[in-house]
């Protein structure tokens, strides 16, 4: 038998209901979602800072061919058609660009995610187009090209001479 108190105080639970540890998970989540996107929005201006970057590099070593050679070098499905001992071979991408003895870039820039490059087309032997497809859509820089085949957001940065 249980003897009350005439000052009975009421026992109060130190522990969570689940509808509160419900609502902390949801939030939890929900801050968790917006972090990522935020995380993966920065990742692609990252890559896309690294492709302008490329971009410059490579234009300068097509000025120094130019200066070289008296023109720029042709092109061929996006490639620099300006590698080997003639100078006439493809360009691999994320390999050594020399012409003859000359050499240009140690190693020519590849996109920095797999299976995109940047493109290339000679348009005369004084003009060029050399593009990079970016990420993100929003860039001032970049430009919506539906002819960018190549580019899975059909949004380039390009540079001419």
């Amino acid at each position: 038998m249980r003897i009350v108190d005439s000052q009975q105080s009421i026992v109060k639970s130190k522990a969570f209901t689940l509808i509160e540890l419900l609502v902390v998970i949801s939030l939890i989540g929900v801050l968790t979602t917006l972090v990522l996107a935020n995380l993966n929005a920065a990742r692609e201006r990252g890559r896309d800072a690294q492709r302008k970057a490329d971009v410059r590099n490579i234009q300068t070593a097509l000025r120094l061919y130019y200066n070289d050679l008296g023109g720029y070098p042709a092109s061929n499905i996006g490639q620099i058609l300006g590698c080997g001992s003639g100078g006439t071979s493809a360009c691999s991408w994320g390999a050594e660009w020399s012409a003859g003895t000359m050499v240009y870039m140690s190693t020519l820039p590849t996109d920095p995610l797999p299976g995109v490059d940047y493109y290339y087309v000679q348009t005369d032997e004084e003009t060029y187009t050399l593009s990079a497809c970016l990420e993100n859509t929003s860039d001032e820089k970049g430009v919506t090209d539906a002819s960018a085949a190549w580019c899975p957001t059909q949004y380039v940065y390009t540079v001419k001479p």
